[in-house]
């Protein structure tokens, strides 16, 4: 699948990933490249209902990429405060509502020595870097249970050649490289089989 059939066929995409993927330079060539309106949901859950500004962004008209925290809760709540803000019940209604306007989730992510050069170059603390491996993880198994409600895109940034650590995707002018076509090798997406299978 390039990019052109990804984007012919959803509206709405919700992108998310670690801390060090390159989602900047995959929301700017969506924007740049594909008339995406691009916005970025703010950190700040309500307590109540966390996921009500999520649902807000998506009454807008027209293609929407979100530069979504709603996964990343999922994973880091737990991680770093012992608790996800956000419910798995409640991240399943929004997935329900992501679908329902022909959207999909994209999920970043890159090998773990790739994010620990990067973070280590960013000046990230030895309990960032220490909490890596288990948030690849975990941000594996939310979309995988995710894909059972929303369509799942997944985006492998893979190291760059020539040695020594990968460039940051997110900054400088090589930035809008990874979202110039999904078949190439950098990077490599996929879809998980249960939304589709469910949908027979």
């Amino acid at each position: 699948m390039n990019l052109d059939h990804a984007v012919a066929q959803h509206r709405t995409l919700i992108v998310e990933g670690c801390d060090g993927v390159g989602r900047d330079a995959l929301l700017a060539g969506l924007a740049r490249r594909h008339g995406y309106t691009v916005t970025r949901a703010s950190p700040d859950l309500p307590h109540v209902d966390p996921v009500r500004p999520y649902r807000e962004l998506l009454l807008h008209g027209g293609a929407l990429a979100v530069d979504a925290g709603l996964v990343g809760e999922l994973v880091y709540g737990p991680l770093r405060r012992g608790h996800s803000r956000v419910t798995w019940i409640q991240a399943f209604d929004f997935a329900d509502a992501v679908a329902e306007r022909h959207g999909a989730f994209v999920h970043v992510t890159a090998p773990v020595p790739v994010l620990e050069d990067r973070l280590a170059a960013r000046g990230a603390s030895a309990a960032a870097l220490a909490e890596i491996g288990a948030a690849v993880t975990g941000y594996d198994h939310a979309f995988s249970t995710l894909a059972e409600h929303a369509p799942v895109l997944t985006i492998e940034e893979q190291p760059a050649s020539g040695g020594g650590p990968d460039p940051d995707p997110g900054r400088g002018e090589a930035a809008p490289e990874p979202v110039s076509s999904f078949a190439r090798p950098l990077p490599r997406i996929r879809s998980p089989v249960p939304f589709h299978a469910q949908r027979r």
